[in-house]
């Protein structure tokens, strides 16, 4: 009989995804080719781990050749979309080149026109809003001689400017992006700003809500501040905090309570050594590549748990980003880098495996994720299927840094994974992941109430990391083919190390007795 928890879990999972494939072949059919291009390329990526993931629910298992075909396969058609999408990109930029060179001929001429009539409608609403007899408290408008100096950074072969916004302390500029580089324009856009108002401001190439580039810029003094004494305080605690949490699961996962038996809390310590390297590992990835490409990360925010030891940490970006691909390389690096070292420490532990090793597991143990529960078949074959199997330590530890690993991939807010989903779709994509995510986390915690886990870490996104990652100074240059490709698969690693196996495919793989 299926595991009725398990199936709902992969169903629900792949009604979202056909789903979001759906939603993505509306949105997709407003660009053209172009848009249908890039949503085959989803396609392409998605059907065979919806293929695979399907056939699992009904107790289907395809073997290590079948898995690689499909990857081969769909990496392939995906690099053969990308090049008709880049060759079908070049042929609607220069049709929009030809288009763009009339329409701004023709607004050129009425620019200063329509300037002065929005700035006096603009000032007619306010007066409507606010009253005659309504003071303005505390809202600072941009000086104007910094405005008329920030107007002069535009140029016919950047950004053609037809309407300018007093913001806050800054200025939207609404217009025509030129030429087909956005990341270039950014760059000369940037340093035509620094030469004339040096650091005082911050230029933003975001797109509307309608998906027409514009020009944002903020005084420097909204930048990101970096973290206070008092956070500072607070993040030692949870280090304190942390180190005993993962204490504590070691010594439940040696079979003795360390608060009942203080005094046995060197066994517990290679096991809670093994956590922390995959906690530090983590985080130095995430600092190895902010360090790249200059960009500032405030000290991790450890998140003790008494069921893993740890949910992870929480950074913050103390210094704008430059561009999406930098959030896409600072963010997957981290998972990268942990995510390696728990596969090596959970595959030496498999072939450290042997009869008589150090722990004693139950076989169901194997049932908990597809990605653990395969990798342990291949090593350990038969003994799978006794009540009881032995274990080395580096295979428990390495299973925990995996769990570790993919919680943090979810496509949520400010988790790795919401980062991720942020740099490759961008931001409107992003929001309705964390939606999604924080309502299959709300079902799968009604249909499991036994599993702690799930609750701890929806209520933990939905108060500390809902939100989403604030723009980067370039919004518009999407990623790169190999980066979204990396992503995909990082997001799809992570789903099979949380998915578990149903009792029907684990008793066809002989993991349990």
């Amino acid at each position: 009989m299926f595991n009725g928890s398990q199936t709902t879990v992969t169903l629900v999972i792949i009604l979202v995804a056909l789903g979001v494939l759906g939603w993505g072949y509306n949105r997709a059919r407003s660009y053209g080719k172009l848009g249908i291009l890039a949503w085959l390329q989803s396609v392409v990526l998605t059907l065979p781990w919806l293929l695979f993931f399907g056939l699992v629910s009904i107790g289907i298992y395809l073997n290590i050749v079948g898995i690689l075909f499909l990857l081969l396969a769909s990496t392939g058609l995906y690099i053969y979309l990308g090049r008709l999408l880049r060759a079908a990109g070049q042929d609607e930029v220069w049709r929009e080149r030809a288009t763009k060179l009339f329409e701004d001929q023709q607004q050129s001429k009425d620019a200063q026109k329509s300037e002065e009539q929005d700035t006096a409608a603009y000032n007619n609403l306010t007066a409507v809003s606010e009253g005659p007899n309504t003071t303005r408290i505390g809202v600072a408008t941009i000086p104007d001689e910094d405005l008329q100096l920030i107007k002069e950074i535009f140029g016919i072969d950047t950004f053609f400017a037809t309407e300018t916004i007093k913001y806050q302390e800054g200025a939207i500029f609404t217009g025509n992006l030129r030429g087909n580089d956005a990341e270039v324009v950014h760059s000369r856009l940037s340093a035509n700003l620094k030469e004339k108002l040096s650091d005082r401001y911050r230029l933003f190439l975001v797109d509307n809500p309608e998906g027409k580039p514009v020009v944002i810029v903020l005084p420097s003094t909204n930048d990101p501040r970096t973290t206070t004494v008092a956070q500072k305080i607070l993040a030692l605690v949870l280090v304190i905090a942390t180190f005993f949490t993962t204490l504590e699961v070691s010594g439940l996962l040696l079979e003795f309570d360390l608060f009942s038996e203080p005094e046995r809390f060197r066994e517990a310590l290679p096991i809670t050594i093994g956590i922390w390297i995959v906690l530090i590992t983590h985080e130095l990835g995430h600092w190895w590549q902010a360090k790249a490409h200059d960009v500032r990360l405030s000290i991790p925010f450890f998140l003790p748990s008494l069921q893993i030891g740890s949910f992870g940490a929480m950074v913050r970006f103390e210094s704008l980003l430059p561009n999406r691909k930098v959030l896409f390389d600072i963010s997957i690096a981290g998972p990268a880098v942990g995510g390696v070292v728990s596969l090596v420490m959970l595959m030496a532990g498999l072939f450290l495996s042997h009869q008589g090793s150090a722990f004693q597991v139950p076989a169901e143990f194997f049932q908990e994720s597809i990605l653990v529960g395969g990798l342990a078949k291949l090593v350990l074959g038969s003994a799978l299927q006794e009540s009881l199997v032995d274990v080395h330590p580096l295979t428990i530890v390495g299973w925990l840094g995996l769990t570790i690993t993919a919680l943090n991939l979810m496509p949520a807010g400010q988790l790795d994974g919401g980062r991720i989903v942020q740099a490759i779709y961008g931001r409107k994509t992003a929001r309705l992941t964390t939606i999604a995510t924080l309502v299959i986390l709300g079902i799968l915690a009604l249909i499991n109430p036994a599993n702690p886990i799930i609750l701890y870490w929806g209520i933990l996104i939905l108060f500390l990391q809902r939100s989403l990652e604030r723009p980067s100074l370039n919004e518009i240059t999407e990623l790169d083919d190999t980066r979204a490709l990396w992503g995909l698969l990082a997001l799809f690693l992570m789903v099979a190390t949380l998915i578990p196996i149903n009792s029907a495919l684990a008793g066809r793989l002989g993991i349990g007795g």
